[in-house]
């Protein structure tokens, strides 16, 4: 199940989506750890012919501008970097585990899809056997033809199910083959002990744990943001006054601070603060939901785990049942219609006892989904 689990991933939409969310991620950590806040700029100017000087004036400056931090900006960028590269890798897992789910909805119903055609074949092998033994009594005299036409009658019956049922199959494998791109179905889930308590490892969880970490660093890192960055400019200008005057060359520092940015920042933390509440109202109803589905998948595989053996002792006794009026019959002490009838009776119930462990073993897969636990 996990080589399938692995194979449908790669084959998922969801695969591609997940290593672009954890690249952006990677980026924009990447990015907080710089130690600008922005690209650097080169600035390059030159005049000529100031009034005033003499031809030949000229002069000539080059810059640098530094975007800088402010004062723990720098930090709070880092802890949100993080934060989305946290939830980057949980919402992978929790994509995971949906996918999980899926293929273990499909494997449930290949394996009842398969155990209603074993049932089905073994039915028309029966009936077969017993329309040859019809025939040759009929021959020897000792039933009439109208029990050879009954019996064949009921083979035809079971042969269309068969064909049916191997329909359904191929179905089922079709849609796993989709899935997982492999032919082989994987085997039945094991069992899983009833849990107390929901699991704080349970991908979703961690996923809305995550969603909410990084709901607050975002709004933090809004309230740091305060207008554009402050800029630190480094230049070199060199004067030449022209006629005989020797060149001048100066160094140029200079500042520049931003200020009044907090009402064009405010549309950002009123967004950060809509999202945090959003995330803590997902957190609470994410592990409400989880609670409930995890109560019921347990309730579910307890009560598949009681019918699953009730229907097994039920097709025992029907199969005992027509065990012995098959003895009857062949001693001819029973007739064919009652015969026909039990053996009916026996598959049926053989069906629904087939049916019902192959809907405990998907009871059990569920309350392994509802657990969390990947394959």
């Amino acid at each position: 199940m996990k080589q399938a689990l692995d194979a449908a991933w790669q084959r998922s939409i969801d695969a591609a989506e997940s290593q672009g969310r954890q690249a952006r991620a990677r980026a924009e950590q990447a990015a907080a750890q710089s130690w600008l806040a922005a690209p650097a700029a080169l600035s390059a100017s030159q005049r000529e012919g100031r009034a005033g000087l003499p031809a030949g004036a000229r002069e000539t400056e080059l810059g640098l501008a530094l975007p800088l931090w402010r004062p723990g900006q720098r930090a709070a960028g880092g802890e949100a970097s993080d934060a989305e590269l946290a939830w980057a890798d949980a919402s992978e897992q929790a994509q995971r585990l949906r996918l999980a789910g899926q293929l273990r909805e499909a494997a449930g119903a290949a394996r009842l899809a398969a155990a209603e055609a074993a049932q089905a074949q073994q039915q028309v092998e029966t009936l077969r056997r017993l329309a040859d033994d019809v025939a040759r009594r009929v021959q020897a005299g000792d039933l009439a033809l109208a029990d050879s036409l009954a019996a064949r009658a009921e083979l035809l019956a079971a042969e269309a199910q068969w064909r049916s049922s191997q329909q359904a199959l191929q179905a089922q494998r079709a849609a796993w083959r989709l899935l997982t791109g492999f032919d082989a179905q994987p085997a039945e889930a094991p069992a899983a002990s009833t849990p107390q308590d929901l699991p704080d490892a349970h991908p979703e969880l961690r996923l809305a744990d995550a969603a909410l970490a990084l709901s607050q660093r975002r709004l933090a890192l809004a309230r740091l943001q305060r207008g554009a960055a402050p800029e630190l400019s480094i230049g070199l200008r060199q004067e030449r006054p022209g006629g005989a005057l020797p060149s001048q060359q100066s160094v140029v520092v200079g500042l520049r601070v931003p200020f009044g940015g907090q009402a064009h920042q405010q549309p950002r933390i009123a967004a950060a603060l809509a999202d945090d509440e959003v995330a803590r109202a997902q957190q609470r109803r994410t592990r409400e939901r989880l609670t409930a589905e995890l109560a019921l998948a347990a309730e579910q595989a307890q009560a598949s785990q009681a019918q699953a053996a009730l229907e097994r002792d039920r097709a025992a006794l029907l199969r005992e049942r027509a065990q012995l009026i098959d003895k009857s019959f062949r001693a001819g002490e029973t007739p064919l219609p009652e015969l026909l009838r039990a053996l009916g009776a026996a598959a049926l119930a053989d069906a629904a006892s087939a049916r019902q462990q192959a809907s405990h073993q998907l009871a059990l897969a569920r309350l392994q989904q509802a657990l969390g636990n990947l394959p």
